[in-house]
């Protein structure tokens, strides 16, 4: 079996959605791709698709990072077959998605797990027949009054929420470093906080 490591990042692909609060796995994950000089990609299996080996603290990681190209609520399409076809268990699988139970900013590691409301979480578990999979979530709140929650993910953030965001999305960073270089155990203890 394949020793590679899967970090899939969700959106919704496009122009219209690039700043979307439900598009910060993309954001992150693009964040992530920078932070190690990775560029380019490919299309394979309705995702983006960039391999590379990452290193962290002197040790190589062979790395598959992915952005299913199927809107949010398909994701599980693209995972499941890119997973199968590189013969990547689902415990070497890290999503990273949007919650809007979670404080907005905060981020929580979890092991595996119901999809809590998020249709993209639902559709991957369907299509690795497994809810044993890793999440990264990232909180992004409730949306106003009454507003519709579907409305508001697909919200832009604000420019008071994009400041604390840019944040946020160098402590996933971070907690991707974690992941791949010391497992979930480790990061869950770190930044579960």
């Amino acid at each position: 079996m394949s020793s590679t490591k899967m970090i899939v990042g969700l959106g919704n692909p496009g122009p219209r959605y690039i700043r979307n609060r439900h598009n910060i796995g993309f954001q992150c994950l693009d964040r992530f791709a920078m932070r190690h000089h990775l560029e380019g990609g490919r299309n394979q299996l309705r995702a983006t698709v960039l391999d590379a080996w990452i290193t962290i603290k002197g040790q190589r990681h062979k790395t598959l990072l992915v952005k299913p190209l199927t809107y949010m609520n398909a994701s599980g399409e693209a995972v499941g077959a890119l997973a199968r076809f590189y013969q990547i268990e689902p415990d070497d699988i890290i999503v990273v998605h949007d919650d809007l139970d979670m404080e907005s900013g905060k981020i929580r590691l979890r092991r595996n797990g119901g999809s809590g409301g998020q249709n993209g979480i639902r559709s991957i578990i369907q299509h690795l027949g497994t809810p044993d999979f890793h999440r990264l979530k990232v909180g992004i709140g409730r949306p106003p009054g009454r507003m519709d929650p579907a409305a508001y993910v697909l919200q832009d953030f604000t420019r008071e929420e994009e400041e604390r965001f840019s944040l946020v999305r160098e402590t996933v960073c971070d907690a991707l470093d974690c992941w791949l270089s010391d497992g979930m155990d480790v990061a869950m203890n770190l930044f579960n906080g």
